[in-house]
């Protein structure tokens, strides 16, 4: 493995939020939230950078710690998929930042306070450790990263200090703990039986012996524990529903996303050269099993957050469908399916849970049938919301309906149709709770919607570009995500092209 030009851009982008988050630390919370509005759109030049570096290079930008290759040093390494997740963590992040611009303002007479303080320092802890997890190069510092993830959105989670949520917050503290637990034994026996924990290294050492089999099994489930995957969920909806909305759509869109990430890297990078059929066909199952228990768990929920929440549930299903699929025929469209799944579905989520806490901060409380005259009280609002459940539903042209109508196709060439049915079945009740959400929203107030009329412009603004860019993903021609193939080690393997 040698460094590559352009390289210096992933320590840029990693050293960036980390030096913000030291430099405002001592400077108290004005400082705080100056300099985290200020380097977050550097964040997105530099994620920007990397992604037309990889694009035009067609190669992963590779930079070695202090000159050292694996499996001495640690390299940080951004392939295609990499770079996607880096863009789609900087637009969440910037357009949650200037949601929480109005949330967590500046104090007006000089005196800091807890909460404004505490969330621009988390924000940017939370964006060093997602650039740490997409850019690292070995299961190890990969884990580190996860875990300072876990900790900077548990504790962004708990930021209102309600004792209720404290509760909540720690089942997603057990959940967190037990998949680290579990990754950690994984990771132990990869080091134990091969010497090293470098995903490109593993890639060309693992075989199906019962000890990389009892790794992935360990590692795996740890990582569902993480992604929320069903049966592994239940943290999840109790997490969300007293959240801050900022943290909710930070929490649903990239943080769970994160996991997945890692999910990807130990099954098509480091065991890249083990066939794992059976275990693919478990993952799809499970994630089948997330589409509609969690579409009918959201169908049933009367407050509008817990909607939206179990709505992820069922939203991260979609991604484990990919593993058979991709498993079976690489270069099917499977891959690229999956991943624009998981893209558009960080826009779009984050868009709803912005949206969510609006629509509930202008009717007094979260309730769906409290919702009536928010179409005409806050259209905007109403409108993101309508615009990410069409891309959750896959409705053309969204983003979602470009991801499964790849799934779609993925499925029925490799002879799999079972899992085609279950796309249709998941979009269909996704457009039930969607719908639900709407016909409530469009009917005519009782009374005067005086809190509509009061929410910030700037917050509503936020939530809509966010549903807009999931919506215009799926008007980009098919072609131009062959960014997603660069750098995939399993396909590196076979030899494919």
């Amino acid at each position: 493995m040698v460094q590559t030009r352009g390289g210096v851009l992933l320590v840029l982008a990693l050293v960036l939020p980390v030096a913000a988050m030291l430099v405002a630390l001592p400077l108290g919370g004005r400082a705080a939230r100056r300099i985290a509005l200020a380097v977050l759109p550097v964040g997105l030049l530099l994620a920007i950078a990397i992604t037309v570096m990889v694009q035009q290079t067609g190669e992963p930008l590779v930079y070695l710690v202090g000159g050292w290759a694996p499996p001495l040093g640690i390299a940080l390494r951004a392939d295609g998929i990499s770079a996607a997740m880096l863009l789609t963590a900087a637009l969440v992040l910037g357009a949650v930042g200037l949601y929480a611009r109005i949330s967590y303002p500046e104090p007006r007479d000089g005196t800091e306070a807890r909460a404004p303080f505490a969330f621009w320092l988390l924000l940017l802890a939370l964006w060093g450790a997602l650039v740490g997890a997409f850019v690292g190069g070995d299961l190890f510092n990969l884990f580190v990263a996860l875990e300072m993830l876990a900790f900077a959105a548990l504790a962004l989670a708990c930021l209102d200090g309600r004792p209720t949520q404290f509760k909540a917050e720690l089942r997603y503290l057990l959940y967190a703990l037990l998949g680290s637990v579990l990754y950690l034994l994984g990771s132990a026996l990869f080091y134990g039986n091969y010497g090293t924990l470098d995903v490109v290294l593993l890639s060309r050492l693992t075989r199906a012996d019962l000890p990389t089999i009892a790794a992935a099994a360990l590692m795996t489930g740890g990582l569902l524990a993480k992604t929320a995957l069903l049966p592994l969920h239940l943290w999840l909806p109790p997490a969300h529903s007293g959240a801050p909305p900022a943290a909710s759509a930070l929490l649903s869109a990239v943080v769970v996303k994160a996991a997945f990430f890692l999910l990807l890297r130990l099954w098509f990078g480091a065991l890249a050269g083990v066939a794992f059929v059976k275990g693919a066909q478990a993952l799809a199952l499970l994630g089948a099993g997330a589409i509609l228990i969690g579409s009918v768990l959201a169908l049933a929920q009367q407050r509008l957050k817990l909607l939206v929440a179990y709505s992820t549930v069922a939203q991260i299903g979609y991604l484990f469908l990919m593993f058979p699929l991709v498993s079976a025929s690489p270069l099917a469209g499977a891959w690229t399916g999956g991943i624009l799944q998981a893209i558009s579905h960080a826009l779009a989520k984050a868009a709803m849970f912005l949206a969510a806490g609006l629509l509930a901060d202008a009717a007094g409380n979260d309730r769906i049938d409290g919702l009536a005259g928010m179409a005409r009280g806050a259209p905007r609002t109403v409108l993101a919301f309508a615009l990410g459940g069409m891309t959750l539903m896959g409705l053309p042209p969204s983003g979602g309906f470009s991801a499964k109508w790849l799934l779609l196709q993925a499925a029925i060439a490799t002879g799999q149709w079972w899992w085609a049915l279950v796309v249709l079945l998941g979009g269909l009740l996704t457009g039930s709770y969607v719908y639900r959400v709407l016909r409530s929203a469009l009917r005519e107030a009782p009374g005067p919607q005086a809190g509509a009329a009061l929410l910030p412009a700037g917050q509503q603004n936020a939530a809509l570009s966010l549903a807009v860019l999931s919506m215009l993903i799926g008007l980009l021609p098919l072609g131009s995500f062959g960014l997603l193939q660069v750098g995939r080690l399993d396909i590196a393997l076979a030899g494919l092209r």
